[in-house]
C-alpha cells in the first residue's frame, strides 16, 4: 500500500461534495460499428453544455466491450473524453469531475486506473463484477490497490446488468477505506440501497464521502429524502448529494435544472411539493421505457441510444453487441412516455446547438 495516496484536487472535492450531475456517457457508433469520433465530441460537448458537473467514461452505458483486445476502445475513448473536458475547464473555468469506469480483477482494475491517472481523470468508479464469487475481504483488498492509484468511486451496480450483491458487512468494511471518496448505489432495490446508507452512517462518514445515486429508477425520491437510522434527532443525517446515472445521459440539461430545484427544496427545509413527488414518478414512468425494464432491461442502452437519435445527437442505435436492439414494444413506450411527459426532455436545447456540438 502506497504511503501518500493521491487526493483529489480541491475544486473537484467541492464540486462533488455539493453535488452534481454526472451522466454515465454513451458510445457512439458508426453504421458500420466504428467508433465515431465527431459525435463522440458531440456527446460530450452536450453533457458540458447542459450543466454536467462532469462525465463518467468507460461504465456500463459505454459498453464493456470497449475492452475486448479486438475492439480496443478503451483508451481513445477516455483520452477523446478527457480531452474535451479539459478543453472546456480551460474555455469556460469550471471544473468537471472526470470519472473513469475500471472493471476487471485487481490487475486490471489497477493497469486501467493507472491509465485513466495519466489521463486526467479524477476519480475511479470500481465495478466488482468480476467478484461473482468473491469474499468480502477479497473484494475489499481489491479497492485497496485501485485505491493506490487514485481516489475510488464505491459501485453498487444491479445484478440484472452484471453486478452481485454486496451486504452490509462488505459495505461497513469498504467505508474505512480512505481513499473512498463517493459511492453509487444502483442496486434498484431500496433494502439493499438502505444497507449501503447505514454503513456510511455507522462508519460516521456521511460529511466525508458523497453518497451518489444510480438508481435510475428512483432518481428523485432518493435525492430528496434525508436518511436517519435512529428516531434520536442528534442521530447523523445522510443525504445523496447528486448523481451518476445512465438516465441522466440523456435529457441532461433538463436534469440539471431538476437536480438545482431538488437542492433548493433540500436546503429550504420544511414539505416537499406534492408536485415534486409526482414529478419523481413520471420520471420513474420514463426511465422504465428507456431502460426497457419489462424486459428485464435488455433494451437498456439501445433506449438510451434512441432518445439520443431522434434529437440527432447519435446517428443510430448500433451497439458493439449486434444483438442488443430495442425490445419489441420498446419503441412504442418510448412514443407514449416522450408524449406524456414533454417538460422532461431537453428537445429545444439541443435544437438550438447540435449543429455548433457537430462540428
Amino acid at each position: 500500500m502506497k504511503a501518500n495516496k493521491p487526493f483529489l484536487a480541491e475544486p473537484i472535492h467541492r464540486s462533488l461534495f455539493d453535488g452534481v450531475a454526472i451522466p454515465a456517457l454513451p458510445l457512439a457508433l458508426t453504421s458500420g460499428r466504428r467508433f465515431d469520433e465527431r459525435r463522440q465530441r458531440a456527446l460530450m460537448r452536450y453533457y458540458m453544455d447542459s450543466g454536467s458537473g462532469g462525465v463518467a467514461v468507460g461504465v456500463h452505458s459505454t459498453q464493456f466491450e470497449i475492452r475486448d483486445p479486438e475492439i480496443g476502445l478503451y483508451e481513445p475513448v477516455l483520452s477523446l473524453a478527457a480531452e474535451e473536458m479539459q478543453a472546456y475547464e480551460a474555455n469556460v473555468g469550471r471544473p468537471l469531475i472526470k470519472v473513469a469506469g475500471v472493471v476487471g480483477e485487481t490487475d486490471q482494475a489497477v493497469k486501467e486506473a493507472e491509465l485513466a491517472a495519466n489521463l486526467g481523470y479524477d476519480i475511479a468508479l470500481v465495478s466488482l463484477s468480476a467478484f461473482k464469487e468473491g469474499t468480502n475481504e477479497q473484494m475489499i483488498e481489491h479497492l485497496n490497490a485501485v485505491s493506490d492509484v487514485m481516489p475510488i468511486f464505491g459501485f453498487y451496480l444491479q445484478p440484472s446488468v452484471g453486478g452481485r450483491r454486496l451486504d452490509y458487512d462488505f459495505w461497513r468494511a469498504a467505508v474505512k477505506i480512505e481513499n473512498l471518496v463517493a459511492i453509487k448505489t444502483a442496486p434498484f432495490n431500496r433494502y439493499d440501497t438502505l444497507d449501503v446508507l447505514r454503513a456510511v452512517a455507522d462508519g460516521n462518514r456521511q460529511d466525508s464521502l458523497a453518497m451518489y445515486t444510480g438508481n435510475d429508477d428512483n432518481i428523485m425520491l432518493d435525492l430528496l429524502t434525508p436518511v436517519r437510522f435512529s428516531e434520536d434527532e442528534n442521530a447523523p443525517v445522510i443525504r445523496f448529494r447528486g448523481g451518476l446515472l445512465g438516465q441522466w445521459a440523456v435529457w441532461t440539461r433538463q436534469a440539471v435544472k431538476d437536480l438545482e430545484m431538488i437542492k433548493e427544496v433540500r436546503d429550504a427545509g420544511g414539505n416537499i411539493p406534492l408536485s415534486l413527488l409526482t414529478r419523481a414518478q413520471q420520471l420513474t414512468d420514463a426511465n422504465a421505457a428507456i431502460f426497457d425494464a419489462a424486459n428485464g432491461f435488455a433494451g437498456c442502452i439501445p433506449g438510451i441510444h434512441e432518445i439520443l437519435r431522434r434529437q440527432g445527437l447519435l446517428e443510430g442505435l448500433w451497439t458493439l453487441n449486434p444483438n442488443e436492439v430495442l425490445s419489441p414494444g420498446q419503441s412504442e413506450a418510448l412514443d407514449r412516455v416522450c408524449q406524456a411527459y414533454p417538460s422532461l426532455n431537453d428537445d429545444t436545447f439541443v435544437k438550438e446547438n447540435l449543429d455548433r456540438w457537430l462540428r
